[in-house]
């Protein structure tokens, strides 16, 4: 009989040792009792989420963890959120992910690409409408929607001639390597004009396609700085969110063989980002409905732990993408990184062991990249993996840390080899 398989990436989990932290990285700073009692159970090893060398964001992260080719199906992040949050994406229309930010009066000088991470959501909703109403685009028609914080999604969609996604950013802290999106470790806090990529400078769709986004940018500049709402926010000594930045366009959305076509498995899965969930759906992996956060970790991690344990009962895999790490470390706050990984064991974990089915189960932990404190960003630098469960046998691993992951029996792997591999271990 098939065990279930219950699979948990934490978002930006590896890191690098921090001196602060007695030269250790946040995760085996951690106090983490049932995360390396699972160690302990199974195995262990290293994971370059994409490939080696790939400082990889999110999207192409996950998409390589559940078992799909990147290089292959990848078309972009903005297709993926786009779709997740129900904006239509036909081919030659461009999405992109979009951040609310703050410039300076010359409209160029970033001060912070994400209003310093206290825009509500009943803000960025009122923003998002008033520039669906004021601003309109020569040759195009657009779609804008605020996400989650300061985070959105837009889609152009040109009246004359469908557009190419093969145009460079306007948030300069990411740059493209092909359809890859890719953090830099630096850049200029300017916001940039977007332009046709290399190899597509002749393309007239690419060329109307940036020129579309740089009229937008300008455009929804000018709205945003007369808004109500940014005047409150200005008045009451807050950035006000009054400029776009756009990235990872794609003109089309991506053709995934569904998951269970590819692993006979029939997939669940809860997720807290637009990406994932535009990952999930387009895969055939079914979205299970979890209550909105309410902020307070030891209420939320429990009633996820909860509802993973339900859900195992309906599908043969869970796949399980807990944000928590990430934030932090984009911020360089080191010890409230170790603080979310403290919690996830205490509140998470401690609330699932007890009720799985070890004998059963499948359980694997790993993350999707490594969010470097130290550069606020996204590195090439491989993560921790722990398999236990079923028939799985210890290989003497000590805890659920990088040091001691880089010396487990799984070795280094590609993020594309996990599922391959926990789909072996459930049929032993």
């Amino acid at each position: 009989m098939l065990k279930k398989i219950l699979y948990i990436v934490l978002d930006g989990l590896g890191d690098l040792p921090i001196k602060e932290l007695g030269n250790k990285t946040p995760l085996e700073a951690a106090a983490t009792p049932h995360l390396d009692d699972l160690a302990k159970r199974g195995k262990t090893g290293l994971v370059y989420p994409v490939a080696k060398g790939i400082a990889p964001e999110s999207d192409i992260a996950v998409i390589s963890l559940l078992g799909y080719d990147a290089h292959k199906y990848y078309t972009g992040r903005g297709p993926l959120e786009s779709f997740a949050e129900g904006l239509s994406v036909k081919d030659g229309d461009v999405a992109f992910r979009v951040n609310f930010a703050t410039v300076a009066d010359d409209a160029r000088t970033i001060k912070d690409r994400r209003v310093g991470r206290n825009l509500t959501t009943e803000e960025a909703s009122g923003l998002a409408k008033e520039i669906n109403a004021k601003v309109t685009l020569s040759g195009a028609t657009f779609e804008f929607k605020n996400t989650i914080g300061h985070r959105g999604v837009l889609v152009i969609r040109g009246i004359r001639s469908k557009l190419s996604g093969w145009i460079t950013n306007t948030d300069p802290a990411y740059d493209r390597e092909g359809v890859f999106g890719v953090a830099k470790e630096s850049f200029e806090n300017f916001v940039a004009q977007a332009e046709a990529m290399p190899g597509y400078q002749n393309s007239l769709e690419a060329k109307e396609a940036a020129s579309l986004l740089n009229e937008f940018t300008a455009k929804s500049n000018k709205v945003l700085n007369e808004s109500p709402i940014n005047k409150k926010r200005i008045a009451e000594n807050k950035m006000p969110a009054n400029v776009i930045l756009s990235r990872d366009a794609g003109d089309h959305l991506p053709k995934f063989p569904k998951i269970d076509t590819l692993f006979n498995i029939h997939f669940g899965s809860f997720v807290q980002m637009p990406v994932e969930k535009g990952i999930a759906l387009l895969t055939g992996i079914d979205i299970i409905d979890v209550p909105e956060s309410t902020g307070h970790l030891d209420v939320d991690y429990p009633i996820w732990a909860k509802i993973a344990l339900d859900s195992l009962k309906k599908y043969g895999g869970i796949y399980v993408h807990i944000k928590g790490p990430d934030e932090p470390a984009h911020d360089g706050d080191f010890r409230k990184k170790k603080e979310i990984v403290e919690a996830i064991d205490k509140f998470f974990f401690c609330g699932l062991l007890p009720g799985l089915d070890m004998k059963n189960t499948i359980i694997a932990v790993t993350a999707d990249h490594s969010t470097v404190c130290a550069i606020k960003a996204h590195s090439a630098d491989p993560v921790p993996l722990l398999v236990c469960g079923g028939n799985i046998k210890p290989d003497g691993s000590a805890d659920f840390s990088e040091k001691t992951a880089s010396g487990g029996s799984i070795g280094r792997l590609r993020g594309q080899e996990i599922m391959p591999l926990l789909v072996k271990f459930a049929k032993e």
